[in-house]
């Protein structure tokens, strides 16, 4: 099958600081795929460019069975084709309902013309609805978003994304503040939203990314490391020198 991404060859600097070389990495259209490797490994900077916040110095990022550049378009442009991108502080309309942020992110689809006339209709409700129930929300979607604990602001912002109907999902440690109830929530939310769709979640809790139970990308130094099951990589020599340590 082929990759949904295929970032190939690509570096980038900052005032000389080589954040990203001559990196590879390629997603299958659904697939389950933990990022980890130490702090300024190049995570952060991999996903600015693939949501294309960043443009790299060289390389291509290719996307989709057609392999379109994603370096020739703008961030509205790549989420439009289909990669979201879920930040690690969730970002949601505290003061307004659970409903309001899905309607919300369901009008985002439309062009601002549309939006200043649009008004929900019966099947924009049922999607709504089917979107809190898919994140675990159905029991909170009068309450306001500014009441639910940090893990359910974490799966509404999640719900946000899922109404752009991406096939990519770009998510930075969600597990970070949750409690275990909602880590485990979690966990099983990220494994069956991969199985329709990408799923890259960049995380620094080994626990957590045990818990995934899916292929391992290790990036050191803007590069890849190693790769393949959480076993191979933490028995790998050189990932143990870099990222884990000999405690």
């Amino acid at each position: 099958m082929s990759a949904l991404l295929e970032v190939s060859g690509v570096s980038v600097s900052f005032d000389g600081f080589r954040a990203i070389n001559n990196l590879s990495f390629s997603i299958g259209p659904a697939e389950l795929r933990a990022i980890i490797g130490p702090n300024g490994a190049g995570k952060t900077t991999f996903m600015d460019i693939v949501t294309g916040k960043t443009k790299p110095d060289a390389g291509k990022v290719l996307w989709g069975e057609t392999s379109v550049s994603l370096l020739s378009m703008s961030e509205a442009q790549i989420a439009r084709t289909g990669v979201g991108r879920k930040f690690q502080r969730p970002t949601v309309f505290e003061d307004q309902s659970v409903t309001e942020n899905l309607i919300m992110a369901l009008k985002a689809n439309r062009s601002p013309w549309a939006v200043l006339g649009w008004r929900a209709k019966a099947a924009d409700l049922d999607r709504v609805r089917a979107l809190a129930e898919e994140v675990g929300l159905a029991d909170a979607l009068p309450r306001k978003a500014g009441e639910l604990s940090h893990g359910q602001k974490q799966w509404l912002e999640i719900g946000m994304l899922l109404a752009q109907e991406p096939r990519l999902l770009l998510v930075d440690e969600p597990a970070a503040g949750m409690t275990l109830a909602e880590r485990e929530h979690t966990t099983r939310l990220l494994v069956d939203l991969a199985k329709t769709r990408a799923v890259v979640v960049v995380e620094h809790d080994m626990e957590f990314v045990r818990r995934l139970n899916c292929r391992v990308t290790v990036l050191h130094e803007g590069s890849v490391l190693a790769e393949g099951s959480l076993d191979h990589v933490t028995a790998n020599p050189e990932v143990i020198d870099v990222y884990l340590g000999r405690g």
